[in-house]
């Protein structure tokens, strides 16, 4: 799966989040290092092992016709050697009126074909859901 070669962790990553914006299958496994030992844990979710289980996951998200919008506002990123690892704060919009900010954690390792994600965790934020109030109508 993983035939682009991204030059630098940050370069993965802004692949990774384009790929989840766009709801593009094929360019979200790009992203993907292809490997046994990488995971993923959605939001409230199952530990995923491996590429074709992460592939499913991904799949059945960007099939859902549920709307989601996002926008990453914050991210730390620490990188030693061969890996590096992100801790992003993403905000989320769901159907047009639910709001909650997820803590994302992404690590991304350096190969001979460049950086890729093995590791996308993500939980959400304590007591970070709102919603829009509703209309008065009178």
């Amino acid at each position: 799966m993983s035939e682009l070669v991204f030059a630098s962790p940050e370069e993965a990553e802004e692949a990774f989040y384009h790929a989840f914006k766009t709801a593009n299958l094929e360019a979200m496994m790009h992203v993907w290092l292809n490997a046994d030992y990488i995971e993923c844990i959605h939001p409230m979710s199952h530990r995923l092992m491996g590429i074709n289980a992460i592939q499913e996951s991904w799949q059945a998200i960007f099939s859902n016709s549920t709307e989601i919008q996002f926008e990453t506002v914050e991210s730390r990123q620490l990188k030693h050697n061969d890996l590096a690892i992100h801790v992003v704060n993403e905000k989320l919009k769901i159907k047009g009126n639910l709001y909650t900010q997820i803590l994302t954690t992404n690590i991304y390792e350096n190969t001979a074909h460049g950086w890729h994600i093995i590791l996308h965790h993500a939980s959400p934020a304590p007591q970070q859901i709102t919603r829009t109030p509703p209309p008065t109508v009178h």
